[in-house]
């Protein structure tokens, strides 16, 4: 059964108006429960403010639960290459233990997570990458907003924005419930939607995609397999030397199955890694290209495609790799794995340069060490190109304003800057920590009643220090003109 495409000849019908119920009145609403919305609500709490947090899912952690992205990537600096070849580390092992980036909100996730059980502590033998849970992601990060004051609202899908009738300014964002629409009304609101979806409401320019043809880098279904014989792959990799590189690899048995008609994928390898449960393992093998996560037609055809992939792989794994032939699917994503959508276009576009050259921003609110990361928007190839050994970049308080919006940031994937340097800071844990600052400048507006916009740098940078982020501020940086 093919999936349902955007018709070729569009028809509209009108709705009618409604009304809708003013669910509750916040200092700070944000929207979006994953990596990015609970740094924000954290950071906005802690600055003293009251919160409401709306999730579109009945459950926190967004890509790290709904996409099965249990990967929490590293937190320090490059220093050294620690991978050897034919290793069966199953975890990305290439930085040594340089300097910690991500601290305050990030680092006691990270750290609730091993004391709960649910993640394998980060060291050197993990590459400073920490495999979790995500059922146990899901009750930490609740247990955490609970802790902090945050009022949730769960199974709440942002479809509008509130605008003051005085002022025509952003005051609220109205969600579909099942309970018929609400409207959380805010002081000021943080998108942690990934997608930019309260921003681009509001009115504020976005970007898709690369400059030239406006593709996005694919998607990705998830999933976990069970019953995996370690010893038995691991025998296999010493008898093949050259075949597996910690967490990717078996190129011939890819090459040999491909010619047998047995699989059929838009990329050259198999991609997968450890988990904290011993005979399990996180499969990253699926890509589904020229699909935008803003269609829900695309959505549709993702979804479909990812699982038909997700089968074959699965059946290519238990016929062609040792270890693999009693492994079945134990879960697969609620969604698919989005990986670049709408990116907002803010008072700072950060740029592949900035990220390649560490560059320094008096205004940083955040860090990021994350390589340059572009899984090809057409299909086989990822460019991956890294930051300097023992550099991290900033991310300016800039990135997270829209340009001519008030009483709005953003945080998360949907900052502002291009394709290059998105597919650097989109990862989680960078993804926290501009939650953390945007929650921080959001707190710090509200309590002043002024856009956040007109928060001074020095003010968020005290706080997140308050709070105990890692910034690495120094007064004779220099502004970088706007590219």
């Amino acid at each position: 059964m093919p999936p349902l495409a955007r018709p070729a000849s569009v028809t509209h019908v009108s709705l009618p108006p409604r009304q809708a119920m003013v669910a509750a009145e916040a200092e700070v609403l944000v929207v979006g429960g994953g990596p990015s919305g609970l740094g924000a609500a954290l950071g906005a709490a802690s600055a003293g403010a009251n919160v409401v947090l709306a999730e579109r899912y009945g459950f926190l952690g967004g890509n790290a639960t709904a996409a099965l992205v249990t990967l929490w990537s590293s937190d320090r600096t490059q220093r050294q290459m620690t991978t050897l070849p034919g290793a069966t580390t199953f975890f990305p092992t290439d930085h040594g233990p340089g300097e910690q980036v991500f601290a305050g909100w990030p680092s006691r996730l990270v750290e609730r997570l091993v004391r709960e059980g649910g993640a394998i502590a980060p060291s050197l033998a993990t590459g400073y990458t920490v495999p979790f849970d995500p059922e146990v992601f899901k009750i930490v990060a609740q247990d955490m907003l609970d802790e902090a004051g945050v009022r949730l609202l769960l199974h709440a899908f942002a479809s509008g924005v509130w605008r003051k009738e005085e002022t025509d300014r952003l005051g609220g964002v109205v969600f579909e419930t099942k309970a018929g629409p609400v409207v959380v009304r805010a002081k000021t609101v943080v998108d942690c939607t990934g997608d930019g979806d309260i921003a681009a409401m509001a009115g504020a320019r976005y970007q898709t995609g690369r400059k030239e043809d406006g593709l996005v880098q694919p998607m990705t279904l998830m999933f976990r397999l069970a019953e995996f014989e370690r010893i038995a792959f691991d025998n296999y990799v010493k008898a093949h030397p050259g075949q597996w590189r910690g967490v990717h690899g078996l190129w011939e048995l890819v090459e040999q199955a491909a010619r047998a008609g047995d699989l059929d994928l838009p990329r050259e390898d198999i991609l997968f890694f450890g988990t904290p449960h011993e005979r399990e393992l996180l499969v990253n093998s699926t890509r589904v290209v020229n699909v935008h996560g803003t269609n829900v037609f695309d959505l549709t055809r993702a979804e479909m495609e990812g699982r038909r992939q997700m089968r074959m792989i699965t059946t290519f794994f238990r016929r062609y790799v040792p270890g693999f032939e009693r492994a079945y699917i134990l879960q697969s994503a609620p969604m698919v794995g989005v990986r670049e959508g709408r990116r907002i276009r803010g008072d700072y576009q950060l740029t592949g340069e900035d990220i390649l050259s560490a560059r320094k921003f008096p205004d940083a609110v955040a860090r990021g060490t994350y390589p340059i990361d572009i899984h090809s928007p057409t299909g086989k190839g990822t460019t991956l190109k890294r930051v300097p050994a023992g550099e991290a970049y900033d991310i300016p308080l800039r990135c997270l304003l829209p340009e001519g919006v008030d009483n709005l940031l953003m945080a998360g994937r949907c900052i502002s800057g291009t394709h290059v340097a998105h597919s650097s800071y989109r990862v989680m844990p960078i993804a926290m920590a501009t939650g953390h600052a945007a929650g921080v400048c959001a707190a710090l507006a509200a309590r002043e009643l002024k856009s956040p916009r007109f928060v001074p740098a020095g003010a968020v940078q005290a706080e997140l220090a308050r709070q105990g982020a890692a910034l690495d501020i120094k007064s004779d940086r220099e502004i970088v003109a706007e590219p």
